[in-house]
């Protein structure tokens, strides 16, 4: 299924996990010290330098990109590592997130009373993933260098739904 972003409830109610998908629009990009100042800014009652509302996040710090290209290496990282961050995120409006590997119980109840998916995609495929990708901007933090906070623009990138609205997991049906 071909799904552009920002994510619609009419779209995301159809998916199931499992099910192969591919995302077309903009997608932030964080990893652990972006998610971290996040949540200091949240717990302070001040804003967040972008809005999350129907937003998507991928959990990937991308590698420089080698002459003639957008972008170098830019594979998942591992999900897990972001559930401590992700419950005031989906509170604060993210509908999705992109990564690789399981999610912790509390967080796969979290996507479904936020009504929120979860996408996997390729680890160990960073240079194949970059082809998706069709232009890269530094939004914030550009001294946290490639744990900084970017927006992409991509085309037809490959996913898989981890876990869906209603709860399902793929790792639980594996």
């Amino acid at each position: 299924m071909k799904i552009k972003i920002p994510l619609k409830e009419d779209v995301i109610e159809k998916l199931e996990a499992g099910e192969r998908v591919e995302l077309t629009g903009n997608i932030f990009v964080a990893r652990d010290r972006v998610h971290k100042k996040f949540i200091e800014l949240i717990e302070k009652g001040k804003d967040l330098p972008v809005n999350l509302k129907g937003e998507v996040i991928y959990y990937m710090g991308p590698t420089p990109a080698p002459p003639g290209k957008i972008i170098g290496s830019c594979g998942p990282t591992t999900s897990s590592r972001m559930d401590k961050f992700t419950l005031p995120l989906l509170d604060y409006g993210l509908k999705g997130t992109i990564g690789k590997g399981k999610r912790s119980k509390e967080i796969v109840e979290a996507f479904k009373k936020y009504r929120a998916v979860y996408f996997v995609t390729f680890g160990g495929c960073g240079a194949y993933l970059s082809k998706f990708i069709k232009k890269i901007d530094l939004i914030a933090y550009p001294e946290f260098g490639p744990e900084a906070l970017f927006l992409i623009e991509v085309e037809n990138f490959p996913a898989i739904v981890g876990i869906d609205i209603y709860g399902n997991d793929i790792y639980e049906k594996v």
